[in-house]
């Protein structure tokens, strides 16, 4: 039986300045990006773009990470509350992101970023996409030094009691997404983006693999206590996730279809 470790969610406290540990693996998330992203230009000739271009992206994409998770974490979670006091909307260090709103602000920011500079905007995703599970991993930890997010009650030799929460060992489910959302997906997509494919092709795969992994932790995850299991018994992050697989499985049809009508 292991016990959660209970750090200071604050790292450093430089006088009335906190950065706090959430922040910081944002920060971390986005640097891992940023140096992964600029060893592949430099190592593979698949790459579509110049350093300086990615920079570009990157900051579009830092900006649609932050305004979509604020916003689709009140839309998907919190509604009613912020209905109430929508001022909160803007206090973005009190918590609360949701990936599938970061995800949909990074779409909508990197369409915008393709449409400026005239590029094609599953280029510009295909190269992306692998880069966003460091980013994902270093979320994940901050959920886990922060005790939030916990799973659900377990009996397994490594169940972690979190005891802000309770006494009950549970899984820890910020671990499992960081090894599986984070690491895994990365190495996957990693070895796919490596070799040339059809234009849309390792988007699809990040929608169908983060779709996927995301669904099966989601079992060991505790359900938010204000919203339960919705309909079917499935989590939110569960009905979230069936549309991104669905969208993946035809966008990686539609890539194929191109690519052999091209070669026709």
């Amino acid at each position: 039986m292991l016990i959660h470790p209970q750090f200071d969610p604050i790292a450093i406290q430089l006088g009335p300045l906190a950065v706090r540990w959430y922040g910081l693996m944002y920060l971390v998330g986005f640097a891992l990006v940023w140096i992964v992203g600029r060893y592949a230009i430099k190592t593979r000739a698949t790459a579509p773009w110049t350093v300086q271009q990615f920079e570009d992206a990157l900051f579009y994409g830092i900006l649609g990470v932050i305004v979509g998770g604020r916003f689709g974490y009140v839309l998907f979670y919190k509604f009613g509350d912020f209905v109430h006091e929508p001022w909160r909307i803007f206090f973005v260090w009190e918590g609360g992101m949701s990936f599938h709103g970061g995800f949909l602000g990074v779409i909508i920011a990197l369409w915008l970023y393709a449409r400026k500079h005239r590029q094609r905007w599953l280029t510009v995703t295909d190269f992306i996409a692998p880069l966003v599970p460091l980013g994902l991993a270093a979320g994940r930890l901050g959920n886990f030094i922060n005790a939030e997010l916990w799973g659900r009650a377990a009996s397994v030799p490594w169940a972690m009691i979190f005891p802000t929460v309770d006494r009950v060992p549970r899984h820890p489910s910020q671990l499992y997404e960081f090894a599986l959302e984070g690491i895994l997906l990365f190495v996957l997509l990693w070895r796919i983006s490596a070799a040339p494919r059809p234009r849309g092709a390792v988007s699809a795969w990040f929608l169908i693999g983060y779709g996927v992994l995301r669904f099966a932790v989601e079992f060991t995850r505790e359900p938010d206590n204000y919203l339960g299991l919705l309909a079917l018994g499935l989590s939110m992050g569960q009905w979230l996730s069936l549309p991104m697989v669905i969208a993946g499985v035809a966008m990686l049809r539609w890539a194929r279809a191109s690519s052999l009508s091209l070669r026709a």
